[in-house]
């Protein structure tokens, strides 16, 4: 594994695609190895303290922008606490993020998301760059198996019954120029890991994202979830997750597919009970047979929860971009 003291003016251009816990852990592990990074990030999120926000004060929701700036802070500092404390009492206040409420008083300050934003990544001293997929303030929508519209990413994620079709309430909106730009001159775009129905497919829905990642010449990447996720994705397979993220895209957005071969123990299988959450199987021979190149790891973090360890996927990464 590349070190931070072993960087130089080589260093890849990277691009990850999400929101969310996933992307986070990734961002933690490739910042070690590289300070061009470009986050691209959803912002559709409707629940806690990012939906009372944009419910409240009609800001776009900072919480996983917030979550992504932390993670990609240089050094855990006192400040880094700071972004990510939670209040715990209080009426008003109970449950609001602190750094979600920074995000929101700088955005007031600076006249805008981006300039806050940008402002907070001096604070933190980012290594590489934030960027909302877009400034409109979407909404996502989907037609579920018996026919319901639903709209809203926590109604729907709560809503007893599969989804069929998700959509982006207004269906046309624009994309961040810095986003397509960091595409377009990317050595490598990520997709993943993360939610698929909530972090990863409403970043590729907005105009020009996934074209733009089918025009560049960076190796396409995948990663796929370690554990199925409640109301998403009950029951797939890493072969389903692809053949999910395909309905909406062309074929030619992936190329490799990362999938987890490591062992999870029990301890840790029976912390997801209750969330009904079970392995996501890798499926390989069936990934392999649509066409894409398959890597099998051993991606599970030490942590007490099945995540993906952020310098084993980082590792993985840096393998296919000089394979």
């Amino acid at each position: 594994m590349l070190s931070k003291g072993s960087l130089t003016d080589d260093e890849p251009k990277i691009v990850v695609i999400g929101g969310g816990t996933g992307l986070s852990v990734l961002l933690k592990g490739l910042k070690k190895i590289t300070s061009k990074l470009t986050a691209i990030v959803t912002v559709s999120d409707d629940g806690g303290s990012s939906g009372r926000l944009r419910a409240e004060l009609g800001v776009l929701p900072p919480g996983d922008i917030r979550s992504c700036l932390v993670a990609l802070a240089e050094t855990e500092t006192l400040m880094d606490k700071i972004f990510q404390h939670r209040f715990g009492q209080g009426d008003s206040i109970k449950g609001h993020n602190l750094g979600n409420l920074l995000l929101v008083a700088m955005t007031e300050i600076t006249g805008d998301f981006v300039s806050a934003i940008k402002e907070v990544s001096k604070v933190l001293k980012v290594r590489g760059q934030v960027v909302p997929v877009t400034l409109e303030p979407i909404r996502l929508a989907a037609v579920m198996a018996d026919g319901t519209i639903v709209e809203g990413e926590t109604s729907i994620r709560e809503y007893p019954c599969s989804i069929e079709k998700l959509k982006l309430i207004p269906e046309d909106c624009h994309s961040m120029p810095a986003a397509l730009e960091a595409i377009a001159d990317a050595d490598a775009v990520i997709m993943g890991p993360g939610s698929l129905y909530s972090s990863i497919i409403p970043n590729l829905l907005v105009n020009g994202v996934a074209g733009s990642i089918s025009q560049s010449k960076a190796k396409k990447i995948f990663i796929c979830n370690i554990m199925t996720e409640l109301g998403e994705t009950d029951g797939f397979t890493a072969a389903d997750h692809l053949r999910c993220l395909l309905d909406y895209v062309d074929r030619d957005i992936i190329e490799y597919v990362i999938v987890n071969t490591g062992h999870i123990d029990t301890d840790r299988l029976n912390r997801y009970q209750k969330e009904q959450a079970v392995p996501v199987k890798p499926e390989s021979e069936k990934i392999q047979s649509m066409g894409y190149t398959v890597i099998e790891r051993d991606l599970i973090s030490d942590d007490e929860v099945a995540w993906h360890d952020c310098d084993k996927i980082a590792q993985v990464v840096m393998d296919i971009i000089y394979a």
